[in-house]
């Protein structure tokens, strides 16, 4: 029945709502966040205790290693990483559209992190739990960091997913993607550059970006099977 109810919506509902469904479930997190927020509700009670745990529990060999993870996904060498990947995926497979979905997935939320940051101007933890103390100059909310991570791996894991569409490739990406996000998030708690609101929202506007990219993946394919006659459900099937 629920078969008979998705094949009788118009072609361009069924390609556009999995991403829908995605943004509509990333904005409404966001928003949750950013009202407890600015209200002071609950992340009050959460967000500084946080912060001081991750501070009373610092090792000097473990600081090292968060701050080369922490670095390896900043905003100096994480757009290398993307620019000379999507290079080389581009050369390896002669074809535009992936990379061009990644590239403009990772502008497209950093656009929207650094508008927001402007607009909420949330101030970073005190400096007595930053490891370098006024290294970050830029607003807290959300996290920069946290949102081209999630940007990053989620945009990667469903562009490899959808090439071999299978349960358990879902669930691999899936939490490979969640893993590497949870881990950058915990670095910029555990440096002191963070709230736990901040990488929470991070994350949220990186989830809304894959859903935009689901949208614009599934459009294509749609745009491609409406030339060649093929349904779109055979259409997004990938190449």
């Amino acid at each position: 029945m629920m078969r008979d109810a998705w094949d009788r919506l118009p072609p361009l509902v069924r390609a556009l709502l999995p991403g829908l469904v995605v943004t509509a479930v990333a904005a409404a997190g966001f928003f949750a966040i950013l009202d407890e927020v600015q209200e002071q509700d609950s992340f009050a009670e959460i967000d500084d205790p946080v912060t001081q745990w991750f501070y009373d529990h610092r090792l000097p060999w473990l600081t090292t290693v968060m701050t080369w993870i922490t670095t390896l996904f900043g905003p100096v060498v994480l757009p290398i990483i993307v620019g000379v990947g999507c290079a080389v995926w581009w050369w390896r497979t002669r074809q535009w559209r992936d990379p061009a979905l990644l590239a403009g997935a990772m502008i497209l939320s950093t656009i929207m992190t650094m508008t927001i940051k402007v607009i909420v101007e949330r101030p970073r933890p005190e400096e007595l739990f930053q490891v370098v103390p006024g290294y970050e100059t830029s607003f807290s909310f959300p996290s920069g960091h946290s949102t081209g991570a999630a940007t990053f791996v989620m945009v990667i894991a469903y562009l490899l997913w959808r090439r071999h569409r299978t349960l358990l490739a879902l669930v691999l990406w899936s939490l490979g993607a969640i893993a590497i996000t949870a881990i950058v998030a915990t670095t910029r708690m555990y440096l002191g550059y963070h709230f736990l609101s901040d990488v929470l929202a991070g994350a949220c506007v990186g989830l809304f970006t894959l859903g935009l990219v689901i949208c614009v993946d599934r459009w294509l394919d749609l745009r491609m099977g409406t030339r060649a006659g093929v349904p779109i459900d055979q259409a997004s099937a990938g190449p």
